[in-house]
């Protein structure tokens, strides 16, 4: 990639690299040497660069910490068969970001910042991309106000950081999750397509309480008549029935998903019935009840394509279709196919640094 602009690089002097236990990775808990980081002031981007890894500096009174002005992404970058680290549909998520910055009143992401900051982070910390099959470099932008300000207004300063971390499998075995039908993610007019703080805070007490029941997860549903699917936990939701793929149509309450958006495209590509539409719980219960072979599936950065082998809904419970055979396990091996590639990128998704 020719270099849009350079940025200031202090290297660590001692790397963590050799202490880290690869087939051990927890998710999310492992940095790697470095983070990139960024400060808006003056109504501008400034001094961004990257650095040694470490904690940050904070004024109690900074208004992230009061009001929420908190938003965040996932991404994956991969090694590639060739030795070579991708970074997955970068574009998309700066897109996703920056409408998410949007709807918190947070200032824009230049994608010349974004891009290359994710570039020369990856590159510098490149030998952290497990090599493990189900293995990947997790990049995590992120922005929060960082005003030192208690009242209730939009920040006039922000920090843009990006950190990564080696991860695994999310989820290493089939879900069992419940329809909720009596909390909610998100209602109309709300910040549900936002990859917001609050968001994901909201959601943990009624998945607490699934948890305690003995599932991993929750069906989100509609908030005016909990009755229609929306997401699921940290992915959107994804049914096959009938050979067709059908997924919650996108509306102001569901994000955006860049995988749930990657394996529409892959199933077109196959010439594959989809439908983006809403799906009554009340609908998968028929087909279910009727012994549909129904395949139900989570689709997210983290988890890629995680399988739900129960569904609960209401004092009913239905296992779906999870055998060796099934077709959303075909959607991850050409996923993981494109990134690595040992499959061509017909669609221009691989950033490779």
């Amino acid at each position: 990639m020719e270099t849009a602009f350079a940025i200031p690089i202090r290297r660590t002097t001692k790397s963590r690299l050799d202490q880290t236990r690869f087939d051990r990775l927890a998710f999310g808990k492992e940095p790697t040497d470095h983070l990139f980081i960024s400060e808006f002031a003056g109504n501008e981007w400034r001094d961004p660069r990257i650095e040694p890894f470490h904690d940050l500096r904070l004024s109690p009174f900074a208004l992230a910490l009061h009001y929420g002005q908190t938003v965040f992404e996932g991404m994956k970058a991969f090694r590639m068969e060739d030795g070579r680290i991708s970074i997955f549909r970068p574009d998309k998520h700066h897109e996703r970001f920056n409408r998410s910055l949007e709807r918190m009143c947070m200032p824009a992401v230049p994608s010349e910042i974004f891009l290359q900051a994710l570039h020369e982070l990856v590159d510098l910390d490149r030998d952290w991309a497990p090599t493990q099959p189900e293995g990947a470099l997790y990049l995590r932008p992120f922005m929060f106000a960082s005003e030192a300000r208690l009242g209730v207004k939009v920040a006039d300063e922000y920090i843009f950081m990006i950190v990564a971390t080696p991860v695994a499998q999310y989820y290493a075995n089939p879900l069992r999750v419940k329809v909720e039908l009596e909390y909610v993610r998100a209602a109309e007019g709300g910040t549900g397509y936002a990859k917001c703080g609050g968001n994901y805070g909201a959601a943990f007490y009624p998945t607490q309480q699934a948890r305690a029941e003995g599932f991993d997860q929750v069906l989100w549903t509609d908030s005016r008549h909990h009755e229609f699917i929306e997401e699921s936990g940290t992915m959107n939701a994804m049914f096959i029935i009938d050979d067709t793929l059908i997924t919650p149509l996108l509306t102001p309450t569901l994000l955006d998903g860049v995988t749930r958006d990657s394996i529409l495209t892959l199933a077109r590509q196959r010439g594959m019935a989809t439908e983006e539409r809403s799906i009554s719980w009340k609908e998968l219960q028929a087909a279910l009840r009727g012994g549909k072979r129904v395949e139900a599936f989570g689709a997210g950065t983290a988890a890629v394509v995680a399988p739900i082998e129960w569904i609960q809904i209401g004092s009913e419970g239905f296992g779906c279709y999870t055998n060796d055979d099934a077709v959303m396990y075909s959607f991850k091996r050409e996923l993981h196919a494109i990134r690595t590639g040992s499959q061509p990128d017909i669609h221009g998704w691989n950033y490779v640094v």
